[in-house]
């Protein structure tokens, strides 16, 4: 098995593609240890001393390291426990793991021609966004639209979570892309 890595524009996160699906329907993403126990794949990483991040996506693993650790040890440790869990064939995540998928803001109902608006932010996020943003590594997610003031709230995760791009990503790039096709849109800003 030969696992390909690439360096991310974030200097802390190394995107790692092992050739073969790692989370095809579902990104996710872990930020303790704790959270990774709903993912062999992740539990193993996090047992990397350095690790403070994994992001599965859908043919690759992101890792973002701690300050203090030091790529030269950490890239040799992490290429051989994803090589050790696809070699196991044990699941990506546990069967009944508890792992959260990335959702919108559930609790917001839009309507009307609010709910156009939205869907269209939608569709251009995922066609358009979402597979560049993958490319280096992250994700970006739908938070909600504040249809008053025109404002997208979006999240980065992954490699584009604390990435120092990641405020150009989505003032040069998502919001001008959203501002152009959809009029109601005024800003685009990153939430948590």
């Amino acid at each position: 098995m030969f696992i390909q890595t690439q360096s991310t524009p974030n200097p802390a996160t190394l995107k790692f593609l092992p050739g073969r699906d790692v989370s095809p329907a579902t990104p996710y993403e872990f930020v303790s240890e704790e959270e990774a126990a709903a993912s062999p794949l992740a539990a193993a990483l996090f047992g990397i001393t350095g690790v403070s991040n994994v992001f599965l996506g859908s043919d690759f693993v992101s890792i973002t390291k701690t300050d203090e650790a030091d790529w030269a040890v950490l890239k040799p440790q992490a290429l051989a426990a994803i090589m050790d869990h696809f070699v196991s064939g044990a699941p990506v995540i546990a069967e009944g793991g508890a792992a959260q998928a990335p959702d919108e803001d559930e609790t917001v109902v839009y309507e009307g021609e609010t709910a156009e608006i939205v869907a269209e932010i939608k569709e251009l996020i995922a066609t358009r966004v979402r597979p560049a943003v993958a490319n280096d590594g992250g994700d970006i997610v739908f938070r909600r639209f504040d249809v008053a003031t025109g404002i997208v709230h979006l999240s980065m995760r992954g490699a584009c979570s604390g990435c120092p791009s990641s405020t150009a990503t989505l003032k040069n790039g998502v919001e001008n892309l959203l501002r152009h096709y959809v009029p109601e849109v005024t800003a685009v800003e990153a939430t948590i």
